[in-house]
């Protein structure tokens, strides 16, 4: 009898591939690259041109630096980055990102709270290119590509869902005016649409295109502040006054009663669009074979 096996991994690889060991270094090094993605960017501030060659070259580092680990480390293609599908997906996302943006706006201005006073210079929509950007593709990798993914290979898509959205959420609150209420509405609008976006596709790109469009709609079109951030004007010069439930009051937008409404059950009817192509995976207790 003729049989060909594969050999054992090296001890290296074997302790590599251990779940906790690739969320602390692929993790790590995600993370380490946002960082210094925001450094280089604040240091080009000055340059809107400058900072967005920065957020360029920085987000295909990390993409390369994610792809690199997966194939060297996980010994596997990077199907969650394949590129057919890509341009179709990723411009889903921008379409419907900017689009629950845009509602969320449209519902302020018909109850009076967002009033245009007028548009500034297009050079004005510059600037939110860069951070959009850099934030969308090092966020993604971040929190769906390693942290949701990673869990739900071994927890399963329901706890890995509730554990990358409660800390996806409440990483905000190293932004200079997060609050507790705006953490707590990001981790179940945007945890649940963007890791429902993974699992419908079971790619980045989706969510990606969401999180870029929303962010890059908020602060380079309407002026908004993102998350918590610094506020800068975008395209449109607008006051916005009303109650904080509404408007989000420092925090922005996605601490408001619209956009959780809106985002959330946008996420919803994504969840259930998995949950029909059965792309939800069961914790490892239940499964067999």
């Amino acid at each position: 009898m003729n049989s060909i096996t594969d050999p054992k991994p090296a001890l290296w690889l074997r302790i590599a591939q251990f779940p906790l060991t690739r969320l602390i270094l692929l993790g790590g090094l995600i993370f380490y690259m946002l960082g210094q993605s925001n450094a280089y960017m604040s240091e080009a501030s000055g340059s809107p041109m400058a900072a967005i060659g920065v957020a360029a070259g920085m987000t295909a580092l990390g993409l390369a630096v994610y792809a690199g680990f997966v194939r060297l480390v996980e010994r596997r293609p990077v199907s969650e980055l394949a590129l057919p599908g890509m341009g179709r997906e990723l411009g889903i996302g921008l379409l419907i990102g900017a689009g629950l943006y845009t509602a969320c706006v449209l519902i302020l201005m018909v109850l009076g709270i967002y009033r245009i006073e007028g548009l500034n210079p297009l050079a004005f929509m510059l600037p939110a290119v860069a951070m959009a950007l850099s934030a969308a593709i090092f966020e993604e990798l971040l929190f769906r590509g390693v942290l949701f993914r990673i869990v739900e290979e071994s927890l399963g898509s329901w706890i890995s869902l509730a554990v990358s959205s409660f800390v996806f959420g409440f990483l905000h609150l190293i932004n200079p005016a997060a609050t507790i209420m705006g953490a707590l509405f990001i981790s179940i609008e945007a945890g649940l649409l963007l890791g429902a976006a993974y699992m419908v596709t079971r790619r980045l790109w989706l969510s990606i295109g969401f999180h870029l469009a929303w962010n890059y709609t908020q602060s380079g079109i309407f002026s908004g502040i993102v998350s918590g951030g610094e506020s800068r004007p975008g395209l449109i010069r607008a006051t916005i006054e009303g109650p904080v439930a509404l408007t989000g009051g420092s925090f922005g937008l996605e601490s408001s009663l619209i956009a959780f409404m809106l985002c959330t059950t946008t996420g919803v009817v994504l969840l259930i669009m998995a949950i029909r192509r059965r792309h939800v995976v069961p914790p490892f207790w239940r499964r067999t074979g």
